[in-house]
């Protein structure tokens, strides 16, 4: 049987696909722009005024002068250590906590869970935690990144409720054949919500790596700064003329522009990877964690 659309069904569907690329390309095309900027001609991206579909010129040099600065060679290095190591210890600690807020024996779980809640509405401020961070002796070292936001407290409702929805009886029957809570945990509750534990990877992974306002607060080392910190001070501090020792002085207004669209590309490059790998469990873990039934 051969369903045939009315007029009106038509015209809707058309116009949803019509909207539907205008939303896309208004999405897309500042970054575009953006890859374009950085792979064209200094001097005549400089003269270049309008929409960029395409590069003005051809050119790395850009490219060429961010990634030879040992700022952003450390900058990167350092994020990379941020986001592996944040994650794991946000992921573990977590986990830890969801499993046992969910588990049905634990006395004054919803008390603590109301406690978590209010954390979600009121916060201690900046100085107050400024002083915590300085009398726990983190100022100035990278543990002022990695423990204060150890558990979000999203995720962790997320996450516990996704614990709650796997069936009671398959740990009832891991009890029986004498499984304790590790095992249980590590053997059935992990390997079951796996698209739950995929999201959190990216939603961490992701703040970690756009991260930067802890990092201007607690370090004064540049040794420690996440790429974040130096891409701010390339771009808001106009600080790019250490990545162009061999321009002429003329040049070097059109070479500093197009030098910060390629930091930015560069910086970006990373989450864009990995986005793709995770995007297949994200609207799967993100239900299983906020249904309940």
């Amino acid at each position: 049987m051969t369903y045939k659309r009315s007029l009106g069904e038509t015209v809707f569907s058309w116009f949803n696909i019509c909207f539907m690329l205008l939303l896309c390309f208004v999405t897309l095309y500042p970054f575009i722009y953006i890859l374009f900027a950085s792979l064209s001609n200094p001097a005549e991206m400089a003269q270049f005024r309008g929409m960029l579909f395409y590069p003005q010129g051809f050119s790395f040099a850009a490219y060429k002068a961010v990634l030879e600065n040992p700022m952003v060679a450390t900058g990167y290095r350092n994020t990379l250590f941020y986001v592996t190591a944040g994650t794991a210890i946000n992921l573990v600690m977590t986990t830890l906590g969801a499993y046992a807020l969910s588990r049905r024996n634990v006395y004054f779980k919803n008390h603590i869970m109301l406690i978590i809640v209010i954390t979600m509405v009121f916060s201690g401020g900046l100085i107050p935690s400024y002083l915590l961070i300085n009398h726990l002796g983190m100022l100035n070292t990278p543990w002022a990144l990695l423990l204060p936001g150890a558990i979000n407290s999203f995720n962790l409702i997320i996450m516990r409720t996704a614990f709650q929805g796997i069936p009671a009886s398959l740990e009832e029957s891991a009890r029986i054949d004498g499984a304790n809570d590790w095992v249980i945990m590590t053997r059935i509750i992990i390997p079951l919500s796996m698209p739950v534990i995929a999201v959190m990877i990216l939603w961490y992974a992701v703040g970690h790596w756009n991260s930067y306002f802890n990092a201007l607060i607690y370090l004064r080392d540049r040794e420690w700064f996440p790429l974040q910190l130096v891409l701010r001070e390339i771009l808001i501090s106009n600080s790019t003329d250490s990545m162009m020792t061999g321009a002429a002085a003329g040049d070097r207004l059109d070479i500093g522009i197009t030098i910060k669209y390629a930091t930015i590309i560069v910086s970006t490059l990373p989450i864009l990877i990995l986005y793709p790998f995770l995007q297949k469990y994200f609207v799967h873990g993100v239900m299983i964690g906020a249904l309940k039934e």
